[in-house]
């Protein structure tokens, strides 16, 4: 508890020093920042730990996943690599290092694009599907039991402010874009 107590106080100090370095600063923006960035990291750290036992990361189940969802959600049998990052917001070089894991591990397969003989898709192989499909309903159900502490109508109300919340940043992140 005292560590606890520590962290309010560390927590308070930072946000005086941001002050004084910009005295328009509003404290509770930033302590809505720092605890969504704890909740986020907690929510990840969390997702980590529910997969640990199936030998994957976060980020290994999610590309998992996008294949999966791509069969069956979209009847698409492969993805290049190009669309795997843009639908994990990842980088190339990020999806690259997981896609060689994958493949060594027998969880993917990759293939020459049949258009373009530059590029090549990847495929989930037999034993991909199997893995991400025997943990993912336990995955779910550990993150989703997060949430149980809220109401129907409080989570109704947690998305809406998500999404607005989403929108400003997508917003900001696009004009400092055009910078």
């Amino acid at each position: 508890m005292k560590s606890r107590v520590l962290n309010v106080e560390k927590r308070e100090k930072w946000i005086s020093l941001l002050q004084e370095m910009q005295s328009d600063i509003d404290p509770q923006t930033v302590r809505l920042m720092d605890k969504m960035r704890r909740v986020a990291h907690a929510l990840y750290q969390l997702g980590e730990s529910s997969l640990a036992s199936a030998g994957l990361s976060f980020a290994r189940f999610r590309l998992l996943m996008s294949l999966l969802v791509s069969e069956e959600l979209d009847g698409r049998q492969e993805l290049n690599p190009s669309e795997i990052s843009a639908r994990q917001g990842i980088s190339r070089n990020t999806v690259s290092t997981l896609i060689r894991d994958l493949e060594r591990e027998g969880l993917i397969e990759r293939h020459l694009d049949n258009d373009d003989r530059r590029r090549f898709n990847i495929r989930l192989t037999q034993a991909g599907r199997s893995l991400v499909r025997d943990n993912a309903s336990q995955h779910y159900h550990i993150i989703a039991g997060c949430f149980d502490v809220l109401t129907s109508e409080e989570q109704e109300n947690l998305n809406r402010v998500l999404t607005k919340l989403d929108a400003s940043i997508t917003e900001t992140r696009e004009s400092l874009d055009k910078r």
